[in-house]
């Protein structure tokens, strides 16, 4: 059983958008920080973006900043991570992660985060 679960992806073609959810079902993230990972077949895990428990602090990698946007609604106890004018290469199983604290402080190392969902995959062709 996960803490926290992923929904949204799917199949969709170069430039086009999906919107990725992640919540805790029986359980609250409203006091977290939560981060977005993703793995590529053959590649390691990265930090896509993270967001602060008070959603007053986000962070992106490099590959995402202007595409992707991660934003939270406490009230419905989940976050989201709209993803725009995907490429082929965010092809990938995308993960939600809780690190258990308020921060992003350490959000692109794997260690920070305690709790990890199940994943999601999302598929750009091109």
């Amino acid at each position: 059983q996960f803490r926290v679960v992923e929904s949204g992806g799917g199949l969709v073609h170069s430039g086009e958008s999906l919107i990725l959810s992640c919540t805790a079902p029986g359980d609250s993230l409203d006091a977290y920080a939560v981060g977005w990972y993703r793995q590529a077949p053959g590649k390691e895990r990265e930090g896509v973006s993270c967001i602060s428990s008070s959603g007053d602090s986000t962070h992106y990698a490099d590959s995402v900043k202007g595409r992707f946007t991660i934003s939270r609604d406490n009230g419905k106890n989940t976050v989201y991570l709209q993803m725009n004018n995907l490429k082929p290469e965010d092809t990938a199983v995308y993960y939600c992660a809780d690190p258990f604290v308020g921060s992003c402080a350490g959000w692109q190392g794997l260690l920070y985060y305690a709790y990890w969902g199940q994943g999601t995959q999302v598929t750009v062709s091109s």
